[in-house]
């Protein structure tokens, strides 16, 4: 099953596996970036917002450095996938 996913607006990303991310209440949190491509087609800084807008999951797991995780990223015409390790849990919730 897929976590919940909630919509934000994403400010940069950097060390390839970093993103600051701008919460609905204004506050900036850091959330790990799991695909590990440049993404450069993906987004730009200075894109307008619609192309800034970015889906993330949180997770309450005391052992993890970073709560937060980047999981879609709107590309205009559709939202696309950028945690690499969720593409089977994707594919199998897409075939029930």
């Amino acid at each position: 099953m897929l976590p919940n996913l909630i919509d934000e607006r994403i400010l940069r990303r950097y060390k390839r596996f970093l993103a600051d991310v701008e919460l609905a209440d204004g506050s900036i949190v850091t959330a790990h970036a799991p695909n590990t491509g440049n993404m450069a087609t993906c987004w730009l800084p200075g894109y307008p917002v619609t192309r800034c807008a970015v889906q993330l999951s949180h997770s309450d797991d005391p052992r993890r450095k970073l709560s937060w995780t980047l999981e879609r990223m709107d590309v205009g015409a559709a939202w696309l996938g950028v945690h690499t390790g969720r593409t089977n849990a994707v594919i199998a919730e897409g075939m029930t």
